[in-house]
């Protein structure tokens, strides 16, 4: 059937469907106290259940009062509420864009993770290529950080060597002066004035040295301590300190890192390449942390603190 034109005078019939809602339909208000932005891809937290925008999406950056039950929640450790569904959520992540400079999170739906073949961190879609983030400049992570671990080994290493070569040097120099001095016993005066000098020499040392004031004088041994700058950053590299002779190395080991500002990590585990180790220049080798410090040091000798020389091999101990 046709269908019958409107009559003269009458509203023409409207060819479009009349909007039944505005635009902000669409998205919803942040509810972050003073933002109340629109966004058209809001985010939930999971934990206070509100509604925020992308600046304001973390648990800290809206101050979440119930911060930290969603990921209880997750971790199965919270059985006072409700789990998680089985369906993995929008608002789901992992981690965070490496770079140093970004918020965004990635592992998610909306922004999956790209990770760099060089350096193996993961960064967003902004920061996924090397020069936007600063590749070269990065740690890498995984296998590659034991490379660092071995050059710090490594370097320890070549300090030992050298540490080696120098007390041997000395102890060389040490023997031919006492040698001399024996041959000048008929000369009293230059025999006497090699005495004043070695007295003066540590009578210096005894007034200079700093240490604990309860240890006993006759049992103080008074040493020369000395950071190894190829393998240590030390505030103070160098000084003077005396002693109990009954404490074990590894206690003034302590103690000489913490008078020279070294940072000392032995007692927190891990690797050997990050751990101290102490040298005695005038026995030209490294000493075990249990040995007493009296029976292989005598006052005047000197102690210098190593990293990265380990522990592996016999004859990095007991030479």
């Amino acid at each position: 059937m046709a269908s019958t034109p409107p009559a003269t005078g009458s509203t023409p019939a409207q060819s479009f469907t009349e909007m039944k809602s505005d635009v902000e339909a669409i998205g919803a208000h942040c509810q972050m106290p003073y933002c109340h932005v629109l966004d058209f891809l809001p985010f939930r937290c999971e934990s206070c259940k509100g509604t925020f925008c992308l600046d304001h999406r973390s648990e800290t950056a809206h101050k979440c009062p119930k911060e930290g039950e969603w990921a209880r929640r997750r971790a199965g450790r919270d059985t006072t509420t409700a789990s998680l569904p089985s369906k993995p959520s929008l608002y789901d992540h992992d981690q965070q864009c490496y770079d140093k400079s970004c918020k965004t999170l990635i592992n998610t739906s909306r922004m999956p993770a790209n990770q760099c073949s060089t350096c193996n961190r993961s960064y967003c879609l902004k920061h996924r290529m090397p020069e936007d983030h600063d590749c070269k400049n990065v740690i890498p992570a995984g296998a590659r950080q034991r490379t660092t671990l071995q050059q710090q080994r490594d370097r320890g290493l070549s300090a030992l060597a050298k540490l080696k070569e120098w007390a041997e040097e000395k102890r060389k120099m040490d023997r031919e002066k006492q040698g001399k001095k024996s041959g000048f016993l008929g000369l009293g005066s230059k025999s006497s004035s090699a005495a004043r000098e070695a007295l003066a020499a540590a009578n210096e040392l005894k007034r200079t040295a700093k240490g604990d004031a309860s240890v006993p004088q006759d049992k103080r041994v008074y040493l020369h301590v000395e950071a190894s700058a190829d393998t240590t950053k030390a505030k103070y590299p160098t000084g003077k300190f005396f002693y109990n002779r009954d404490w074990t190395v590894g206690r003034v080991l302590d103690m000489a890192a913490k008078s020279l500002q070294v940072q000392n990590v032995n007692n927190r585990g891990g690797g050997e390449e990050e751990k101290l180790r102490v040298f005695h220049v005038e026995g030209g080798r490294l000493l075990k942390f249990s040995e007493k410090i009296g029976e292989p040091c005598q006052s005047g000798n000197m102690i210098v603190l190593l990293r990265g020389v380990g522990s592996g091999e016999p004859d990095l101990i007991d030479l």
